[in-house]
This record gives structure tokens, sequence and C-alpha cells, in this order.
């Protein structure tokens, strides 16, 4: 007996588009009428030239710096530091938003910078055990117990966005999750 999918992982190389298929797949589904919460990552840039990272709660709007290379404070990931009271308020308290009010969790992302935050491990473990549908950006090498629970988590797929798939991802993910919510509406 196979398991439903309600776990959508992402991964893939920097800058290969698994934010915008994030926000592709939040944007269809807002258009069929379904609740989505969870946050989104933002790339600052100044120029060509990447600065730093914004975080966004979905529901609220709410926003807030999530690393930037022209700070001295905060951990440091890579020549970033990350801003951990925006990644508490704006990152963990979207994601425990979303495991009470929203149809669809999205998380992007579960990575170096975010897993800096005890909150954030937290909130994104709530997600975990609220049994909501989830949509969830995972780093491809990082080993951590926090995603190794997001890929060992029954019903869960894992998919590497590449040139070939991140232009029909998003609609193929988006009607999977629709067929799902539409199933739990009429149950």
């Amino acid at each position: 007996m196979s398991t439903q999918t309600r776990l959508w992982l992402l991964s893939g190389p920097p800058g290969i588009g698994k934010s915008t298929v994030v926000s592709r797949i939040v944007y269809l589904l807002r258009m069929k009428g379904h609740g989505i919460g969870g946050c989104l990552t933002r790339e600052k840039r100044v120029g060509r030239q990447r600065v730093g990272f914004s975080i966004v709660d979905i529901m609220s709007g709410r926003e807030a710096e999530l690393a930037s290379n022209s700070t001295s404070l905060g951990p440091r990931v890579g020549r970033y530091r990350v801003n951990i009271s925006g990644l508490r308020d704006v990152g963990a308290r979207s994601l425990e938003d979303a495991s009470g009010r929203a149809d669809v969790i999205v998380i992007d992302e579960v990575g170096p910078m975010e897993l800096t935050s005890a909150e954030f491990r937290r909130a994104a473990e709530a997600c975990l055990r609220s049994g909501k549908p989830i949509v969830a950006v995972i780093h491809e090498q990082m080993k951590d117990p926090l995603i190794e629970k997001f890929r060992d988590s029954e019903g869960s797929t894992l998919t590497e966005v590449s040139l070939h798939n991140r232009e029909g991802l998003p609609q193929k993910v988006a009607d999977e999750l629709d067929t799902i919510l539409g199933w739990k509406a009429t149950s």
C-alpha cells in the first residue's frame, strides 16, 4: 500500500530556481482559494551582486532581514551573518501560525541559516507534527537531524529542481495538493 504524499521536499544547487518554484506553487494554490502559510526567502541584491536574504511571512506579509554580508552581528554562514531576531520574529512565527491556521505549510528553506535558530527548529518540527501538507526546500547536502526528520517522514517525496523540471514542477505539485485538499474538504 503506497502512502499519499503529504510532504514535498525540493532540493538542488544554489541559483537553480527552488524559491521561484515554491513561490509559483504558493501563487497557484492561492488562485484556487487554499490557505497558504509559512515563509518564503528572497534574495537581496545591489546591482547584480547578492548581499543577503530576507524572510517573508506568507500569511501576513511581514518581512525581516534573514542574513546580510554588511553586518558583523549574528552567526556566520558562508559570507553572511544571520539575523537571529528576524528569523525568530518572522520565520519561526510564520511557521507557528501556519501549523495552526493554514491548509498548506511552505518552508523556504530548511538550511544552514535557518537552522541557527532554536525557535525556527521548534516551529519546523511543529509543522511536521501538524499532519498538514508541507512544501519545503531542504539543503541538498547538509546533514542535520531536523533535515533527516523531513527526509524520513512518512509520505515525503524528494525532488531535485533542475533546468529540465523547474517549469512544470509548480503546476504538478499544486495539482497534487489541490487534489488532497479537495478530498479533505469533502471527507
